[in-house]
């Protein structure tokens, strides 16, 4: 016999009114955004590994017995860094296959440059830019297989496998040469590479953090969508059982529904996912914006994250409507007070005390620090609701005013719903503490004006700094150049040219080029060079903070909004009863926000109170100091989020005035 429970779902999800309709679109929606977002974050992940291994072809792996050489050197103009890989195929051995972006390997004197750099020699006067390069008639393109980035600047250069720039001569030199993996040479026999380029090799721990700063909201999101109208549901479930339905047929009732829900809302995501690629695919982070196909998940992962977010809502459902199958009487009744337990504090202490014991003692991986995160969102996750309920207790006790009343009861009643329309701006406090306040940095190099040419020897610097001087007087620069043996730190203890140049950044940018031929093999660097290993380290900081603070306060206000709708929903029957004994329509208003007002007040201080405690340990791990614009930062931020839950919450007004336009029905 088949079972009764689809087509009794089905007949009941059909009998719920409009009431009913309302609250699933609202568990569809919460689902849409949760999938859309978490979507996001998988496309991140991936597509900033997908980058990063873009560039890999760029370091192939040595092969002594190889048939080409490959230099990879960096210059820059301004503070743009353009990547030179030189290539040169050995005599009397087989032919080596293209690199990734090019349709065959570059002949002597051919010049390969990505669309980006051949916009900017077009635009950029010659002195400045296109004199590196060997003249030619006109440039070959490199194509996006090469290319991590389309803003990304990349030229590949074709040499006689006997050229000085390809020589054993051009191996790196000095200690920015050696540890910032900005220069390289190798003999390969292809471009099977393992290490990244030095402007990509941040971007996926980067992401990393903030996913797992950023999912945890979200998942909640979701598993709160699963609550949304768990009033309606409880009344009628709780009839059906005790009309004869089992648990398991309540439990599969409750779980079916919400998982067709949660799957159409997810779907929904994820075609919105799809439609917004293009548009996604423009958000810069790192060295520009991506390309379209580093962003697409996969078929698999898409169905994976619906199928993740339809089952979380089901799962979370059935979980909620527990007691509907153990005590139906008290749930018809209205009977079953939601109290919290004292344990939930007690689990949040050990929380605490295990995170700040693993992180006194130092040493903890990326990978514990992430799971310490999640800890730690998990723990607070679990006190919310109980710091809810006692804050709604003694409020009540202390009310002078009938808003504070009711909002103060209603915390006590419901404190887990309560703390679901908050919990999003809670959680985002955290990371709106750590990331304004945090000042984490390097101490950069100070080189201005600073040009060095490493060379071999003393003495092929003293014989480059007359030919470097004659080549900056052609060029019209005004510059002082020496022979160093290495004492300057620029140097880095390798003997070469120091020049020091008056003007600004053009001058610097043709006396570059005017010195990019000087020693062959050896391009010329300044302090762009020396700080890049820091500046990518930073910069990766900073638009990470941006854009969690960013992801993290649309998922609070989808989440207060939300579920701000499914409570008026939910409890639409008691604000008849209030409108029937005459309250007035603007004091349920007003308590409703109080409501939020008050966990917000206490939480969300709490929550950017333990940020801002990680951003100074952070900052003392790196010997920085409190970034003075970071109080400034965090009052906005925190007032622009909470501006915005307000705005979402007050959105629901006119579904307040609609449950409660007919309220002796209602009541009914």
């Amino acid at each position: 016999m088949s079972s009764p429970v689809p087509q009794l779902t089905w007949f009941l999800a059909r009998r719920s009114g409009r009431r009913g309709l309302h609250s699933q679109l609202l568990s569809a929606g919460a689902a849409a955004v949760g999938a859309l977002i978490l979507l996001v974050l998988t496309a991140a992940y991936f597509g900033s590994d997908a980058r990063a291994q873009a560039t890999a072809w760029r370091t192939p792996v040595p092969d002594r017995h190889g048939t080409a050489v490959q230099t990879l050197g960096t210059t820059y103009l301004g503070d743009r860094p353009i990547t030179v890989v030189t290539l040169a195929q050995l005599p009397g051995r087989s032919a080596t296959p293209a690199p990734p972006g090019l349709t065959e390997f570059p002949k002597p004197g051919q010049v390969y440059v990505s669309p980006a750099l051949s916009d900017l020699l077009h635009r950029t006067p010659a002195n400045r830019l296109a004199d590196r390069f060997p003249k030619v008639s006109s440039y070959g393109t490199i194509g996006e297989a090469g290319l991590a980035a389309p803003e990304e600047l990349v030229a590949v250069v074709g040499k006689a496998a006997s050229d000085p720039a390809v020589s054993d001569t051009a191996e790196p030199l000095g200690i920015f040469g050696q540890f910032s993996g900005q220069t390289e040479r190798a003999v390969i026999s292809g471009f099977d590479g393992t290490r990244v380029s030095l402007f990509t090799s941040a971007d996926k721990p980067a992401v990393s953090i903030g996913v797992a700063i950023v999912a945890v909201p979200v998942i909640v999101l979701a598993a709160a969508a699963g609550r949304l109208g768990t009033a309606r549901r409880e009344q009628r479930l709780a009839a059906l059982r005790l009309a004869g339905a089992t648990p398991r047929q309540i439990l599969a009732m409750t779980g079916l529904e919400s998982a067709v829900v949660g799957a159409a809302g997810a779907l929904t995501g994820a075609l919105a996912y799809c439609l917004l690629l293009p548009a996604l695919a423009e958000i810069p982070f790192g060295i520009g914006t991506w390309h379209t196909g580093q962003l697409w998940v996969g078929l698999p992962w898409l169905l994976g994250v619906v199928a993740c977010v339809a089952g979380l809502i089901a799962v979370s459902a059935m979980m909620t409507l527990r007691q509907v199958a153990t005590s139906p009487l008290g749930v018809a009744q209205q009977a079953n007070p939601r109290n919290t337990r004292f344990i939930r504090l007690v689990l949040f202490a050990a929380v605490l005390l295990y995170i700040y014991v693993t992180t006194s003692s130092g040493g903890a991986s990326e990978r514990q620090q992430l799971a310490m995160l999640l800890l730690f969102y998990g723990g607070f996750w679990l006190l919310g609701p109980w710091v809810v309920d006692r804050l709604g207790r003694i409020t009540a006790r202390f009310a002078r005013r009938p808003a504070t009343l009711l909002a103060a009861r209603r915390l006590s009643d419901d404190p887990r719903g309560a703390w679901r329309t908050v919990s999003g701006l809670v959680l985002a406090g955290f990371v709106a503490g750590f990331f304004t306040v945090g000042n984490v940095g390097i101490d950069d190099y100070h080189f201005p004006g600073q040009i060095a040419v490493p060379t071999t020897s003393t003495a092929t610097a003293r014989t480059a700094t007359a030919e470097a001087r004659t080549l900056l007087d052609a060029a019209g620069v005004k510059a002082t150049v020496t022979a160093d043996d290495g004492d300057e730190e620029i140097l880095g203890g390798t003997p070469g040219v120091l020049v020091h140049v008056s003007g600004g950044t053009a001058q610097l940018d043709t006396a570059v080029t005017a010195l990019s031929n000087l020693v062959p093999g050896k391009l010329p660097y300044t302090e762009e060079y020396a700080n890049a290993e820091n500046h990518t380290f930073t910069e990766r900081l900073g638009e990470l903070g941006t854009a969690a603070l960013a992801v993290s306060f649309l998922v609070a206000t989808a989440s207060a909004g939300l579920t701000a709708a499914a409570n008026v929903l939910d409890r639409r029957r008691v604000y008849a009863l209030l409108r029937l004994a005459g309250t007035p329509l603007r004091l349920l208003d007003r308590a409703r926000f109080r409501e939020t007002v008050l966990p917000l007040v206490v939480l969300a201080g709490g929550t950017t109170g333990a940020g801002i405690y990680a951003a100074f340990k952070v900052n003392e791990m790196f010997d920085s100091t409190i970034s003075t614009s970071g109080a400034v930062t965090l009052a906005v931020c925190v007032t622009v989020g909470a501006l915005a839950m307000f705005a979402a919450i007050g959105a629901s007004r006119p579904l307040l005035r609609s449950v409660t336009a007919d309220a002796a029905q209602t009541a009914d």
